[in-house]
């Protein structure tokens, strides 16, 4: 089956931005509560090295550090620039794919992730063969994890940065909102075509792929709205933040003010 990535979805990432985003102020929480979530559902299946599928992985961000725990890592992406990117990253292999139709043998992996994908599927059907396709490239009693982007996390970013009082941008927000689905405006708007989960739609889409969901994270929490970007770059603030997060990223009343969530799953 051939399948082909949204042409605006591919044109905002060959703008190559992707390579540097998590090093931003505002981003670098969520790469740290990422490698912080990953690191310790990883641990749960035992000693490594473990062989990673990085599935849309982008220019490689994390499987740069995966790599780095020692782990053998491959990343596939359907962007030709970010394989190119990723590719230079030592102890990474990058290989052209789509999630939709993995490249690999049943069972390969003891970890998927797809930590990109399911956010660029607005259809649901596409984004059911992307965990079916995970759930059958992982071994039996292997990990599945991805990335979803919260409902109201354009709401509260475009607020926060005031460009929802542009009136083409909070139209788009607003309908997104509405139905989970984000047209952007203009090719200046702040992201591309997506699809906004509420925090519930995931472990459905999970069992309909033949995954049993074992947990759900917030990553941000509500620190990303609270203009706390200064403090981590103190060490000691830093850690107390991550700890606080630590405590309340499966409590399932807050799960959803999150900017990003994880959902983890085995075969």
């Amino acid at each position: 089956m051939t399948h082909s990535l949204a042409p605006e979805v591919l044109a905002y990432y060959d703008r190559g931005n992707e390579a540097g985003r998590l090093a931003l102020p505002k981003n670098r929480l969520e790469l740290w509560r990422t490698q912080d979530v990953l690191r310790r559902l990883l641990a749960e299946l035992g000693p490594g090295p473990l062989r990673v599928l990085d599935v849309g992985g982008g220019a490689g961000v994390h499987a740069e550090w995966l790599a780095g725990d020692g782990h053998r890592v491959e990343l596939l992406d359907p962007v030709p620039l970010h394989v190119e990117q990723a590719g230079r990253l030592p102890g990474v292999t990058a290989t052209l794919g789509d999630a939709r139709a993995l490249p690999v043998p049943d069972g390969e992996a003891d970890a998927v992730l797809l930590l990109g994908p399911l956010y660029h599927l607005p259809d649901p059907a596409d984004r059911l063969t992307t965990l079916t396709e995970a759930r059958r490239a992982v071994r039996p009693g292997g990990l599945v994890v991805a990335a979803t982007i919260n409902r109201f996390a354009g709401l509260h970013d475009t607020m926060r940065s005031g460009a929802y009082f542009d009136p083409a941008n909070r139209a788009a927000t607003d309908a997104c909102v509405a139905s989970g689905a984000l047209r952007p405006a203009s090719e200046q708007n702040l992201f591309t075509t997506a699809y906004f989960h509420r925090p519930e739609e995931v472990p459905a889409e999970f069992t309909a792929a033949g995954l049993t969901t074992t947990g759900q994270y917030g990553l941000e929490g509500a620190a990303w709205l609270l203009g706390i970007e200064e403090r981590l770059d103190d060490p000691d603030q830093r850690e107390q933040v991550l700890a606080a997060l630590r405590t309340a990223e499966s409590e399932p009343t807050l799960l959803g003010i999150s900017g990003h969530l994880l959902t983890a799953g085995r075969h």
